[in-house]
């Protein structure tokens, strides 16, 4: 297990060593505290998730984390100050599996490492999960392949995850609660900004329409459906 954390406080980059060090020694913590050395680490080391600071001395956090995700799927969790709901949102907009405000305890960390950690390794499938179809798009669970008028759509392991659920589950609706609770787990029940931005990363990236979804539908005040056959 490889964790990078790009933090520039070196108080804070201990502490998160330190964490990792007494509860789960197995891990291998990598520390940069500039945001060129975190993009470029995370493209020559690999790891298995990064904890992105926003307040960095080089380069803005978000610009950080939609440079990453131009190269990498790298489960990424953000730590920040601003207590502000925008700027929650706007990190999992840009591809953030889940972010942590200041102070946070070393138990809260480690308990957010370790579920999203697990979405990324959620790979158990059904046979009859293996191909779905419909006019607008073609999905493999098996290779993992999404075909969108035959270009190659590019999902991170939450989103995929997520589309997978409710595609399992084509034509009912599944409530919030139930979402979050399979898709981010038990703890994640009452964060439905996480699953409210998701769709709507699905949705841009997925539907032909995003503003006029055919595939993923919304049940207002319930919750969400995956439409097979649109047409």
């Amino acid at each position: 297990m490889k964790i990078l954390i790009i933090e520039d406080s070196p108080d804070i980059q201990e502490a998160i060593s330190l964490c990792f060090e007494i509860h789960w020694s197995e891990a291998q913590v990598l520390t940069v505290g500039l945001g060129e050395e975190g993009i470029a680490k995370t493209g020559s080391e690999s790891p298995d998730i990064v904890i992105l600071d926003l307040g960095l001395p080089d380069i803005d956090g978000f610009k950080v984390l939609k440079e990453i995700r131009t190269f990498s799927d790298v489960p990424v969790i953000i730590l920040t100050v601003r207590g502000e709901e925008i700027d929650k949102v706007r990190g999992l907009e840009l591809g953030a599996d889940d972010y942590i405000v200041k102070p946070f305890s070393h138990m809260e960390l480690l308990a957010r490492v370790k579920a999203v950690l697990r979405r990324s390794h959620m790979t158990e499938l059904k046979q009859d999960e293996k191909i779905v179809l419909n006019p607008q798009l073609s999905i493999d669970f098996v290779s993992r392949t999404i075909l969108k008028e035959s270009k190659k759509i590019k999902l991170t392991p939450t989103e995929f995850n997520l589309l997978r659920y409710l595609a399992r589950n084509e034509g009912k609706v599944l409530t919030h609660h139930t979402l979050l609770s399979k898709v981010w787990g038990e703890e994640y029940t009452d964060s439905s900004d996480y699953l409210k931005v998701y769709i709507q990363r699905l949705r841009d990236k997925l539907e032909i329409d995003p503003a006029n979804p055919e595939i993923l539908i919304s049940e207002r005040g319930v919750g969400y459906k995956f439409v097979k056959s649109p047409h």
